[in-house]
């Protein structure tokens, strides 16, 4: 009965533990190719193993546990003087049975305590004395089965160029890192708009804002931002405001009224913030042939116009005008 009642407990015991190993397995996340996974097999194999392992520690606490509470019962007996039961008289009178000597011989292989005497070591310390045994043989056991399987792991990620080695696994990882961190990027610049918009000073966007502004607005404002039908860049006066996020906003609704079209059906919110921190930073360039100034002088600090500012004597605000 009670070998039924442990042999219940144990396999209790794996059904949860397989049942746990399952719902880690589908709460974690999936890897996004094949190099971060292991292969089927490889999977299984270490399933097995660890069901194996769990189970096995299982047992060895069941048996300590048994081994504990025998020899509790037999000191109880010296003790009261009470004879042992007639079932272990007679498991001794018959011998071990197989299982049992199984377990003695590749389990527990211990020195009956009878015999200590032949192992003991003959130095002492503070009376204590040392026993030479052999170790256990469910440690050497592991000991070997783990060999065997670094063997195998050797082989099959590094040796045999069956499995991605570490250095692929990591080449692997960072690159999948480095693409998902270009899609939360991208991300994040189109979600930019005219109340967040901020200037760029980077040299490879302020590139892409050039190559963009001279093919769509070069037509208007002058390759170098001169002006031309459209007014000039590279002066402090403005039209619509100054700063980037009044540029960023006139680019992308435009100033219909004067010529000016809206760009957001064309351009990318991140594409509009590079062609309009270009655009910024062609103040004071002084391109040649320049066209007069227009508008009113921006301030910056206070991102707002400033209404004393004028432009010079004879100049007028003209219809076609969208800076």
């Amino acid at each position: 009965m009670k070998s039924k009642k442990y042999t219940g407990t144990l396999l209790f015991m794996a059904m949860a533990f397989a049942g746990w190993s399952q719902a880690v397995q589908s709460t974690a996340p999936t890897a996004t190719t094949e190099a971060q996974q292991l292969p089927d097999i490889m999977t299984i194999i270490l399933a097995v193993a660890g069901s194996v392992l769990f189970i096995v520690a299982m047992i060895y606490v069941v048996k300590v546990n048994q081994f504990l509470y025998k020899k509790v019962l037999e000191l109880e007996a010296q003790k009261s003087g009470a004879i042992l039961p007639a079932e272990a008289e007679a498991s001794a009178a018959t011998g071990d049975s197989f299982w049992t000597r199984m377990r003695k011989q590749y389990w527990e292989d211990a020195v009956p305590i009878e015999h200590e005497g032949e192992i003991t070591f003959h130095h002492a310390y503070d009376g204590i004395r040392e026993l030479d045994n052999r170790l256990p043989p469910w440690w050497v056991n592991m000991f070997v089965l783990t060999i065997i399987w670094a063997v195998g792991y050797m082989y099959y990620y590094h040796w045999g160029g069956d499995g991605p080695s570490s250095i692929e696994r990591y080449n692997t990882e960072m690159a999948d890192a480095k693409k998902s961190m270009s899609i939360a990027l991208a991300g994040k610049a189109n979600a930019v708009d005219e109340s967040n918009v901020e200037a760029i000073t980077d040299s490879g966007a302020l590139g892409e804002g050039e190559l963009i502004y001279k093919n769509s607005c070069a037509v208007c404002h002058g390759q170098k931002g001169e002006g031309g039908i459209g007014p000039n860049f590279a002066d402090a006066y403005w039209l619509h405001g100054g700063g980037i996020k009044n540029i960023f906003k006139t680019i992308k609704y435009g100033v219909p009224e004067k010529g000016m079209i809206s760009w957001q059906s064309q351009l990318r919110p991140s594409d509009m913030q590079k062609v309009a921190s270009y655009i910024l930073s062609l103040q004071g360039t002084n391109p040649p042939n320049q066209k007069d100034p227009q508008g009113v002088i921006w301030n910056e600090e206070g991102e707002t116009q400033d209404p004393s500012a004028t432009p010079p004597a004879g100049q007028t605000e003209q219809p076609a005008d969208s800076k």
